[in-house]
Formats: C-alpha cells, sequence, structure tokens
C-alpha cells in the first residue's frame, strides 16, 4: 500500500440555513492513498461535495461548524489558520469544480489564469509564469496552445473549460486532486478524454485523485477504490472489482440495481424504495433503515459503523451476511 496522504477522523460538518441546522456531513471515515484513484458515489444530496469541500475548508464557517479531524500527511487541516489554508490550497490539495464556466473568471484569458495560479503559488515572474502555463496547456491537450491561451472562457467549449480547469489544478502538483463530477454535462467522447487525461497526470506524477460522481459507469473504469454514502455517512468503501462484485452493504446493492442495463430494454429500470432522510432532522439508527429490505429493530435504534466486510473492504451494516443478497 502507497503513503497515505489523506485520513478522514469522524469528519462533521454542520451548516446553518434558513430552515436551521443541517447535518450534512455526519461522521465520515475516509482514508486516500498516493497514487489512487479513489470514486465517492451516491445519489444527489448525499453529502458528496459538501465533504470534499469541507476537506478544503471551502464553507462559509461563520454559517458552518466542524469537528473530527482531516489529517493531512498527519497534521490536522481543521487546526490550520487562514494562511495554512491557502498555502494548502493549490500547493497540497487541488479542486476541480463541477461548473467549470461559473469557476474561472470570464473577462480574464485562459492563459492568464493558468499563470496567475504559478505566479502566486510558486513565485514565478510574469514570462516565466506564462511559459509554464503553456506547457501545462499542452500536457492537457489545449491544442493549437497560442490560440487557446489567448482565449476567454466563453469561447471555450465545455471540455476546452475543464482542460483549464485541471490545467490550473495541476499547475503545482498537488499530492492530491479533487475532482467534482468532472464529467458533468460533457458528451461521451468528450467524457472519456478527460478521464484519460487524468489517467495520465496520475502516472506522470503519481497524484492521488478524489472523483466525486453519481456515475458508476465512471467508477468502473477510472477507480481503483470506491466509498459509497448516504445521508452524509460513507456506507461502505473497497477496492473497485470488489464492491461491484461483493457490494456488503443494502443501500450499495440497490444502488448497483438500479443501473441502466441494455439487458433490460423496454421494462421499467429498478428504483429505491421511499426517499433519503432530511439531514435537518435528528437520525436515531441507520439512516437507511426505512429504505432495507433487510432492516430489523436495532438498526432503528443504533448506528453501525464502519467494519471489515472481507480484505479492504469495510461496510456500514449490522447485516453483513444478508447486505448485497436480496431475496427473490
Amino acid at each position: 500500500m502507497n503513503e497515505k496522504i489523506l485520513d478522514v477522523r469522524n469528519l462533521k460538518m454542520d451548516l446553518m440555513s434558513t430552515r436551521g441546522i443541517v447535518h450534512t456531513v455526519r461522521g465520515v471515515d475516509l482514508t486516500i492513498h498516493e497514487g489512487e484513484i479513489h470514486g465517492i458515489v451516491g445519489e444527489s444530496g448525499c453529502g458528496k461535495s459538501m465533504m470534499v469541500k469541507s476537506i478544503m475548508r471551502l464553507h462559509d464557517e461563520s454559517r458552518c461548524l466542524y469537528s473530527g479531524n482531516i489529517l493531512l500527511h498527519g497534521s490536522d487541516i481543521l487546526t490550520f489558520n487562514r494562511k495554512e489554508i491557502m498555502d494548502m490550497r493549490g500547493k497540497e490539495i487541488s479542486m476541480i469544480f463541477q461548473d467549470p464556466m461559473n469557476s474561472l473568471d470570464p473577462i480574464m484569458k485562459a492563459g492568464k489564469q493558468i499563470a496567475e495560479m504559478l505566479r502566486k503559488k510558486e513565485g514565478l515572474g510574469k514570462t516565466e509564469a506564462w511559459e509554464r502555463a503553456k506547457v501545462l496547456m499542452e500536457q492537457v491537450g489545449l491544442d493549437p496552445v497560442e490560440q487557446r491561451m489567448q482565449q476567454y472562457p466563453f469561447e471555450m467549449s465545455g471540455g476546452m473549460l475543464q482542460r483549464v480547469m485541471i490545467a490550473i489544478a495541476m499547475a503545482c502538483r498537488p499530492k492530491l486532486l479533487i475532482a467534482d463530477e468532472p464529467t458533468t454535462a460533457l458528451d461521451v467522447t468528450i467524457q472519456k478524454q478527460i478521464l484519460n487525461l487524468m489517467l495520465r497526470i496520475r502516472e506522470k506524477y503519481n497524484m492521488a485523485i478524489i472523483i466525486v460522481t453519481h456515475n458508476l459507469g465512471v467508477v468502473a473504469e477510472i477507480c481503483d477504490r470506491v466509498s459509497v454514502m448516504y445521508a452524509g455517512e460513507i456506507v461502505e468503501t473497497a477496492d473497485v472489482k470488489e464492491l461491484f462484485d461483493h457490494p456488503a452493504h443494502p443501500y450499495t446493492e440497490a444502488l448497483m440495481r438500479s443501473r441502466p442495463s441494455n439487458g433490460r430494454r423496454g421494462q421499467r429500470m429498478t428504483t429505491i424504495p421511499g426517499e433519503p432522510p432530511k439531514l435537518s432532522e435528528t437520525i436515531g439508527g441507520c439512516a437507511f433503515a426505512p429504505r432495507c429490505p433487510f432492516a430489523e429493530e436495532k438498526c432503528k435504534e443504533a448506528c453501525p459503523r464502519l467494519t471489515e466486510a472481507g480484505e479492504h473492504h469495510l461496510a456500514a451494516c449490522f447485516r453483513q451476511d444478508r447486505a448485497g443478497k436480496t431475496e427473490e
């Protein structure tokens, strides 16, 4: 196993909203190793994006409360002051956001935005930063480089914008890259190109990558390990092949069954009955219990923690012997 880069322990994040306190992240445990690509999957609203933004300390801290630990090379990010947080972002951990059009400055040329990152974080001069930006443009496949450097975001396609975001994120060669839904709103061909680019980045720099997605196909294609989130918690973590072949949590099994399949043309898609719990309410037991076909009384009273369900396989379920074995 490669060196441990990130170790998240019992991370909680409560957010103050107009409807009161929302428990968006509820006791997450997550470990990321050097050079691995780790997928985070789950239904919309399960807390995937809120969790990775917590790792970066991107929330408005006048409206949220953190607890637990986020250990980056052994140092707890939750104890960092503002300067330490700013130094960490971009150099130690970088993030690619869901919507590159809204993440880039609309009135600044693409090349200058990459160069500005290098000037601010690496202390490079204007000319040197510009030349390094051109190299990054070339590495992410933005040709012809000179033309792309001079373009504004509105002159680029969604795939080009995502490549600019990747160039900015990898400019300082961080140890960890977080990609939040990096292929959303891109057509299948461009999705494949972006995923292949991430594989090349990992190979070239031995960079760890967290990919947040609801697309199980993306997970199967690119990830080494995967964690499944439900209602603000990670309920299962395993090597990707192990998870697809032997899911150990009923929610993971339900997700697998709800995938579109060419073998079910003309048939109704399988859905998960019920709906996720409201995160503004206190959840006493297992959050999935009201929707689980295997739920027992203790599932409603106590919340299971992640325990071993096999080699390098963790699941938060009291009945792992029954999980993933839906009755006919």
